[in-house]
């Protein structure tokens, strides 16, 4: 082993272990790493920044929008609207919502199409009166396998197509996933449909009618006047039992008193802790008389066009990490955090005050104008079948059209990828369909610098020939054993990284080492680069693993465990269906 090869992998252990644990933002994690290894030398200071500028890069900032012109014309609430129904048994109702999750998920972001989905989701939840953790994971999964049907269904598999291109002339094309994808999403669905979700341990505290995962702790404001003041929070006890709301106590001049203050006389400007589903909650501050904050703004609950509205927090979201209080919300945006709903913990902080957290469900109150606005400024993703943009729905089929367009001018081989999304965002944004206010927050901006800083890195690799030495010690291990044997063995190591880190560093890193092991057997790369792309897009085994996985662990009160229960055996599943279908579609 060299020396380079010795500070490369240094760099990699230290960038693993960073991403794994989570503290730090994993853009930063890479940014640095970057720097670094310029640093030392592996890569040469004008190449550091060329990932800026790497096809990959362009296409997936690009999916994102075209996905949220596509949601905003109506286009995919017209076959949204047709997926749930209350008199469907369980197994049924899993199989239509991750099939039309995986629909969505091969054609837009598969993000976006779960917080769509959702939403549904968890309302029939409610309807049937069952606990949605029994639905969330099966429909998370479903979103993860659709998204590797298409080139643009997933991150790693626009990684992989780019990367060979760099290394054979020829990338990937948008449906040469497609035969493997739907073999493997088909086995996946039919597997969480019918067996998966039998395997998710049932709590009665998960997000039903009888638990507490979904209530929210809120502050409410005692405003001038109230019929609340002079009384002891005590004496509320009744009317909060009434509404089925609890008080958890008290806060005064910025600060939480202690114990549940159930003898302590309420005062003006004076907040009351409560715990509650969010319709109560708003139904008791109206019994009691109680305002939010920022009643200056939006004219307290008596407000005309008022929306309460739920959201969950995606990991990228702007708010993540940081308090309401800080990002002066309702100064900005007229827009007030009401509650913060977190697996059902209580907080012993102030609402305002608490560092958000992905997976958290915020509830947001304020004028119907400016919730779409406050909620895209935060990042944060709607639920309870709220809009954040008014939908136009008379430009649906014009929207479909300009994007059918868009895939056949790269399918016919007319332009690039690249330019065709480019042409189909231009459209849109002449259309009106997305605003050119919005074109750059559109954009998931940590994933676009993780993966432009580690392109540069993931090369680094390949020319110390660092690849080449993890592909001959996997050749050796597996010396004993065929093509198909060695490239299952990728597959699970791939796989494995996939459930700690993120995707596209998954895909960037495996890549060279799946094309220096089919070099090193003397078989045709393709397969293996086929089995990477599935790999690194499959994981289910951890809730940090994929962005989906994060998002409905708080609504689905789902715990650390919980994933590879379900996760392990689809894992299983998708090696067992996609070595075969990778070998015959793409032969060694």
């Amino acid at each position: 082993m060299t020396t380079d090869q010795i500070m490369l992998f240094g760099i990699l252990v230290v960038l693993f272990g960073m991403l794994v644990w989570g503290r730090v933002r994993y853009d930063l994690v890479a940014f640095v790493a970057l720097l670094v290894t310029v640093l030392a030398g592996l890569i040469e200071p004008d190449e550091a920044f060329h990932g800026f500028g790497h096809p990959a890069v362009v296409i997936i900032a690009l999916v994102l929008i075209v996905s949220r012109g596509l949601m905003n014309s109506g286009a995919v609430e017209f076959i949204a609207r047709f997926v749930t129904s209350p008199d469907r048994t369980l197994p049924v109702h899993i199989g239509i919502m991750a099939v039309v999750g995986a629909i969505l998920s091969a054609i837009i972001n598969n993000v976006a199409a779960l917080a769509l989905l959702m939403s549904l989701d968890m309302d029939a939840a409610r309807k049937a009166k069952r606990a949605v953790s029994l639905t969330l994971m099966p429909l998370s999964f479903g979103t993860i396998l659709g998204g590797m049907i298409t080139l643009i269904g997933t991150p790693p598999n626009i990684v992989i197509a780019q990367y060979r291109q760099d290394v054979l002339g020829e990338p990937f094309s948008m449906f040469d996933f497609a035969p493997v994808g739907i073999a493997v999403a088909i086995a996946g669905i039919a597997y969480v449909a019918f067996i998966g979700w039998r395997l998710i341990p049932a709590r009665a505290d998960a997000m039903s009618l009888e638990g507490d995962a979904g209530l929210y702790v809120a502050e409410a404001r005692v405003k001038e006047d109230s019929k609340s003041i002079g009384q002891s929070v005590g004496e509320l006890y009744p009317v909060a039992e009434e509404n089925d709301v609890t008080i958890l106590g008290l806060a005064r001049q910025g600060k939480r008193l202690p114990g549940l203050s159930q003898s302590r006389e309420i005062r003006e400007g004076d907040f009351l802790v409560l715990e509650g589903d969010p319709k109560q909650i708003e139904a008791f501050m109206g019994a009691a008389e109680l305002d939010v904050t920022g009643t200056e703004e939006h004219k307290g609950l008596m407000g005309k066009s008022l929306s309460l509205v739920e959201a969950i927090v995606p990991e990228e979201a702007n708010v993540v990490g940081r308090t309401m209080l800080g990002m002066r919300l309702v100064q900005r945006h007229g827009v007030t955090l009401l509650g913060i709903s977190r697996q059902g913990r209580r907080f012993r902080e102030r609402v305002s005050s608490l560092p958000i957290k992905a997976g958290d469900l915020l509830l947001l109150i304020g004028p119907d104008k400016n919730i779409a606005a406050a909620s895209q400024w935060l990042g944060v993703l709607p639920l309870e079948n709220r809009r954040l943009e008014v939908l136009q729905r008379t430009k649906a089929l014009l929207a479909i059209g300009i994007f059918a367009a868009a895939i056949a001018l790269s399918v016919l081989g007319i332009t690039s990828l690249a330019i065709a999304l480019g042409l189909c965002v231009v459209a849109y944004l002449l259309l009106g369909i997305i605003s050119g206010r919005d074109f750059y927050t559109l954009i998931q901006w940590k994933v676009i610098v993780l993966l432009a800083c580690l392109i540069p890195v993931a090369a680094a690799l390949e020319d110390t020939g660092g690849s080449q030495l993890i592909a001959n010690l996997i050749v050796t291990q597996t010396a004993n054993l065929p093509a198909w044997g060695v490239l299952a063995v990728l597959m699970i190591i791939t796989m494995t990284l996939s459930d700690f880190l993120n995707n596209v560093a998954t895909a960037l890193i495996a890549a060279p080492i799946g094309v220096s092991v089919a070099n090193s057997i003397g078989a045709n790369p393709d397969p293996f680069l086929m089995g990477v792309a599935v790999a690194a897009s499959c994981a289910f085994l951890t809730p940090i693993g994929h962005k989906n996985n994060t998002i409905i662990m708080g609504p689905g009160n789902y715990k650390f465990g919980d994933y590879w229960r379900m996760g392990l055996m689809l894992e299983v599943i998708v090696i067992v269906v996609g070595v075969p279908m990778i070998a015959w579609v793409w032969p060694f």
